[in-house]
């Protein structure tokens, strides 16, 4: 199954996807696996069940990790998330790219972490590119934040609720607004 994992680690390390690539349809396969999971993440009220289902979509083990669902992902495999972190309800992440929750981060609702995109060549427009996004230790990302592909967010960060996030955010930073400025510094103690 190499075949299949190259769609994957190609959008990981940025390149471009054209859709008439001959591992697309792989890609479209593995939506639709983790969308049957994720049916039944969401449709669950059992904390330990979810996690779980949640362990289960990122292939990895979670250590208290504390989601209230909905949560909407087009593939999980690309998540890794650290230990004690909070995930508030009606998130969106679109993880090809690669997506870094480390320990102790809190996520408000309906943010979306996007680590796709599409090239701005207009032939190419129907393409996908991916670039990471990392949220450091202890960062606080408020409501309805959107960070946008390649960002990262460093430790004890906070992004305030409503901010669209497109350039890297220093570490003991408060970011806000559109696009997303620093407010104020942190002092930590």
């Amino acid at each position: 199954m190499n075949y299949k994992e190259n769609i994957f680690s190609r959008l990981q390390n940025g390149e471009t996807v054209l859709p008439n690539d001959p591992e697309m349809p792989h890609l479209r396969a593995a939506f639709y696996e983790i969308k049957n999971k994720l049916n039944q993440l969401n449709n669950s009220s059992d904390p330990h069940e979810i996690s779980e289902l949640l362990s289960e979509i990122t292939e990895k083990k979670l250590e208290n990790v504390t989601v209230f669902t909905p949560l909407y992902l087009n593939y999980g495999k690309g998540i890794t998330i650290g230990k004690n972190v909070f995930i508030n309800f009606d998130c969106t992440f679109l993880s090809l790219g690669g997506i870094t929750i480390e320990d102790d981060v809190l996520i408000g609702p309906k943010v979306s972490l996007i680590t796709e995109n599409h090239p701005l060549e207009p032939q190419h427009r129907k393409g996908l590119t991916g670039k990471s996004i990392v949220i450091k230790k202890n960062a606080w990302i408020g409501a309805n934040v959107t960070i946008l592909p390649g960002v990262t967010v460093g430790e004890n960060a906070v992004v305030a609720a409503g901010a669209v996030v497109s350039k890297d955010v220093p570490e003991n930073t408060i970011v806000g607004g559109i696009p997303a400025k620093i407010i104020k510094t942190i002092d930590s103690v």
